[in-house]
């Protein structure tokens, strides 16, 4: 007889998008351009050229889409707000416009009986504010509390859990240091800079938020990587630890009260990374202000990454015993659910978040429609179905366990890869913006029926 590994009562059950990659209109009503509009216009920075321009035509489809989260039986769903569309110089003059779109959005999305998760950032930067030095430059931070005022007073009588920055990492490191995403830079102690902005914008916004928005939840979301030692040898092991140290504890150790970790603020101040001052750039309250008690976490999840030291010759070092799993999807991620089980049951022995959502998860595969009209993207569905397993597993080590969003809801615009990567529910076709749900879109369905998996 078959039962049913469920999920806690009241568990939400998602998608998850963000504005740039689906709303294109990048230029409507009185939408100003962002980073991300700069730096997809920018010769060689976008695969195959391509930008968020029209995108998945969010902006005018959003009723069809939304139709398309009812036909899957959607209790909640992730989106971002354009920061563009709300204050175009982004401070001061508030635009009407930007603010209807949203609130018409949220309104519809309760009408369906989905619970709207608003992600403020999610690193679509007014490109004024980036001529001003971005995230490198204190006010910004200041501006994004001034940005999530305007749209908390607007939406917060409505919308009761609300993201304030999605995966700081990418938009600090990612895009300040290794310069894969806009602005393009590739300036370490300029990436350590922005990342503490970041931060500090998240703790300038908790409390403006909590205002507006009494009854709501409040969290952050980061993207958590699994770093493993290759070897057992210590090269590896320390290689692992720094890994670890700059892609996850930064931000989760001083959003839990205990400051940057100092193996890691060591290593930089080796490397360069910061100047021999140090942190420079932390002010007197920003780490009580960054530690503002959460919520809620957002952890996005996707791969792990097995870590093999640089420091010493390959002959020095011991034999792998660490091996990546063949099994690879179409960003070229190793497919290894396991890691999203142990960083989830990692994250709840060491920092206790009152409860956990996963915000993202999910995969690109390259679909086809078959002749009879399906896409039979199976290959997904047994991606979701070991990820679903792993988090169960989690929910019954213990962990706080309050819902879980697919990334994504329709394919879209993947930032540097352009529209190569299909990660959508979804399929959209984009030369006539069709949307046809695949079939992993009506096994997510069955999931959220049964609130969980067939045992």
């Amino acid at each position: 007889m078959s039962h049913t590994l469920s999920f806690p009562r009241g568990f939400f059950w998602g998608t998850a998008t963000a504005a740039y990659q689906i709303e294109g209109a990048w230029n409507e009503d009185g939408r100003s351009e962002s980073i991300w509009d700069r730096f997809s216009h920018t010769p060689g920075k976008i695969r195959n050229g391509d930008t968020g321009d029209v995108a998945c035509d969010h902006y005018h489809r959003w009723r069809e889409d939304i139709g398309l989260m009812r036909l899957l039986g959607l209790n909640a769903y992730r989106f971002s707000i354009a920061w563009p569309r709300i204050l175009p110089t982004g401070r001061g003059q508030v635009n009407p416009a930007g603010l209807d779109f949203y609130s018409r959005l949220v309104d519809a999305l309760l009408e369906a009986g989905i619970e709207p998760f608003i992600t403020l950032y999610h690193w679509d930067l007014p490109q004024l504010l980036q001529d001003e030095g971005g995230w490198t430059v204190r006010s910004t931070a200041e501006a994004f509390v001034e940005y999530a005022d305007v749209v908390t007073r607007a939406l917060g009588d409505r919308v009761r859990h609300w993201i304030t920055l999605n995966e700081p990492w990418c938009s600090s490191f990612l895009s300040y240091e290794l310069g894969e995403h806009a602005p393009g830079w590739r300036d370490p102690r300029a990436a350590f800079t922005a990342a503490h902005h970041l931060l500090v914008a998240h703790g300038g916004a908790m409390p403006v938020i909590r205002r507006n928005s009494p009854a709501a939840e409040v969290g952050i979301t980061l993207n958590l990587t699994q770093m493993e030692p290759a070897s057992p040898s210590a090269a590896d092991v320390e290689a692992a630890r720094t890994a670890d140290g700059r892609a996850n504890r930064w931000f989760l150790d001083p959003l839990h009260g205990r400051g940057y970790p100092t193996d890691i603020v060591a290593d930089a101040l080796t490397a360069g990374w910061l100047p021999p001052a140090g942190l420079t750039f932390v002010q007197d309250g920003d780490l009580a202000a960054i530690a503002a008690p959460l919520d809620f976490l957002g952890l996005n999840y996707y791969t792990r990454v097995i870590i093999r030291s640089q420091q010493i010759p390959e002959s020095e070092n011991l034999p792998p015993t660490r091996l990546a799993s063949p099994e690879r999807t179409d960003m070229g991620w190793e497919v290894y659910p396991e890691g999203l089980y142990l960083l989830l049951t990692r994250v709840q022995r060491e920092y206790t978040p009152a409860r956990i959502y996963v915000t993202e998860n999910g995969v690109s595969y390259p679909d086809t429609v078959d002749p009879d009209g399906r896409i039979r993207d199976t290959n997904r569905i047994a991606y979701l179905h070991e990820h679903l397993l792993a988090m169960y597993r989690a929910y019954q080590a213990g962990v706080a366990l309050a819902g879980y969003f697919v990334w994504s809801l329709v394919d879209n615009f993947e930032w540097a890869k352009g529209y190569t990567q299909r990660f959508g529910l979804v399929r959209v076709e984009y030369a006539t913006q069709e949307r046809l749900p695949k079939d992993s879109a009506y096994w997510y369905r069955d999931v959220i029926i049964r609130n969980g998996l067939p045992g």
